[in-house]
């Protein structure tokens, strides 16, 4: 007799452990059918319910029962009964040929339409360009294929389940393997305290809004036009902000196809329209490409006087200097340029650059690591763990975050600046070495933004806490606080130790060719800013 805690219905397991979580913690965020479905599921043969899930979590909707062979299951055809019944399953569903042709194997294909057929020894997908335009009509699979001895089970509950896994997981990027992973140990997370107002959607109007988007998003990347995108988008709005921003992304996305058409005017008014980070800056270029550079350069000084973020205010600095030029406009006071502390070697031929000067550099004394944008920020994770997974609203709504959904969002510091504000304080009292010792023992392992493991071993974090200032960590940190999804990378390449010394140096290399890119030289004049040494590594092979 099967029982639900058999090891090989793990899946099942793990569903039902999903539709508690749903029932105890987002019961108001479902319709009827989905309570309905709740209720009706866990009445169902363990069976059926098995063999839902196995069909929820395969990819498509339409399966051959011939090439359904799950042993804990058992008669596929009787473990389905139930769920034709409730209409969960159909058995005669209409096929576009599209769908039909991903269902057959070439030679059944070839064996079914060899009529519509020439000669020669095709591939499957020639075999179906010669079939497409001949059958548009969807049929169902037995008329079809009538010779064919063969049943179909198409899958009608998939919209709702999706719906279900999006109130879960806050997306529709996370799927029940989740569940799996975590079981089997490879990825453990955090556990933060969820309470009912942690979780992502407030009210079936979010679930409904984030839906809508999706499938906006989706038809653009099938390839609708964007004044059909915008027609179907309506006039949409969503005070939520993790809405709001999805929301926001996608106008941008719309606006760069425009401009990418040459239809300038139409990808000015949609960068008007969102508040998208990046949208000014591409403003400042539309404006450029329609000759409108009055308009370019006052548009270009509200950027630098008030940036988003640093990239913007670069690249604004810029527009400012070629604009002023264009328009026979004096030169505006520029930033000091960048002075680098240039290291120039030849060595042999390697596969890897950044490991080559490694490899030359390195000292018995004075270890050498590629960490490239690992250790500052696992540094940053290991002090301020607390901070960023605390269990503020929305931040945390399932058991498989590995971090905080509003990590990259405008308010994310200013949600939690007192906690930030108590982990970098250690930094000024000297307790932050215990603290960060303390979190790499208790936490290793576990999923997180900043800290990768593999590359934060307990001897390179001795290394890095015997030669780091805090002053310079202090500085670092605050950096990425101040816009983490640009500052997190860009960071040099290489990290030499000292440990009996107490001091280290940071090096950045570039190979043949290769120049500094922006958020380099960004973090390189941050760097040269705060007295932090760092060197810039031009390798040349010797052959």
């Amino acid at each position: 007799m099967l029982a639900l805690d058999a090891p090989e219905l793990y899946y099942l397991a793990n569903f039902r452990k999903a539709l508690d979580w749903l029932d105890t913690h987002h019961r108001e965020l479902m319709d009827a059918a989905e309570l309905a479905f709740i209720a009706s599921f866990v009445q169902l043969p363990l069976p059926a319910q098995a063999l839902l899930v196995r069909l929820v979590m395969r990819k498509g909707v339409h399966f051959r029962v011939s090439k359904l062979r799950y042993v804990e299951i058992g008669d596929i055809p009787t473990a389905a009964a139930p769920l034709l019944e409730l209409g969960w399953l159909i058995d005669c569903a209409a096929l576009s040929f599209d769908e039909l042709g991903a269902l057959l194997l070439k030679d059944e294909l070839a064996k079914h339409f060899a009529g519509d057929l020439p000669g020669g020894n095709l591939k499957k997908s020639e075999v179906l360009d010669c079939l497409r335009e001949l059958h548009v009509e969807a049929r169902s699979l037995s008329d079809w294929c009538p010779q064919l001895d063969e049943c179909l089970l198409s899958l009608a509950i998939g919209p709702l389940c999706d719906r279900l896994r999006l109130m879960f997981f806050g997306n529709l990027a996370q799927d029940w393997s989740e569940f799996v992973l975590a079981d089997l140990g490879i990825f453990r997370y955090e556990q933060v305290p969820i309470t009912p107002g942690s979780r992502g959607f407030r009210d079936r109007k979010d679930v409904d809004d984030y839906l809508h988007l999706r499938l906006c998003r989706d038809a653009f990347d099938a390839g609708m036009a964007v004044t059909e995108v915008l027609r179907q988008l309506g006039d949409f709005s969503s005070d939520n902000p993790h809405i709001g921003e999805r929301h926001q992304r996608l106008l941008l996305q719309l606006a760069q196809h425009l401009e990418r058409a040459g239809e300038l005017e139409s990808a000015l008014m949609l960068y008007r329209d969102t508040h998208a980070v990046g949208s000014r800056q591409r403003q400042i270029r539309v404006l450029e490409r329609l000759h409108r550079d009055g308009e370019a350069l006052a548009l270009a000084e509200q950027v630098i006087a008030a940036p988003h973020n640093a990239e913007e205010a670069q690249l604004a600095e810029r527009a400012r200097t070629r604009l002023r030029r264009r328009l026979g406009l004096a030169p505006a006071a520029r930033a000091a340029k960048l002075i680098e502390d240039r290291l120039d070697l030849c060595l042999p031929r390697a596969a890897s650059v950044e490991l080559a000067v490694a490899m030359h550099l390195a000292e018995p004394d004075a270890p050498v690591h590629y960490v490239e944008n690992t250790l500052i920020c696992g540094l940053f994770g290991l002090l301020c763990w607390e901070a960023i997974f605390a269990p503020l609203p929305g931040a945390f709504f399932h058991p498989f975050h590995a971090g905080p959904v509003d990590l990259h969002r405008a308010d994310f510091h200013a949600r939690r600046s007192e906690l930030f504000a108590a982990c970098l304080a250690r930094l000024d009292d000297g307790s932050y070495v215990e603290a960060m010792r303390r979190t790499h023992a208790e936490k290793f392992g576990i999923q997180s933004p900043f800290v990768f493991w593999d590359l934060l071993d307990a001897e390179r974090l001795e290394q890095a806490l015997a030669c780091l200032p805090p002053a310079h960590l202090s500085a670092w940190f605050r950096r990425l606080l101040a816009d983490i999804r640009e500052n997190r990378a860009g960071m040099p390449d290489l990290i030499q130790f000292w440990p009996a010394e107490r001091r280290y140096r940071m090096i950045e290399v570039k190979g043949p060719g290769d120049r500094l890119q922006d958020n380099q030289k960004r973090w390189l004049a941050f760097c040269a800013e705060h007295g932090m040494p760092v060197s810039v590594c031009y390798v040349e092979w010797d052959d």
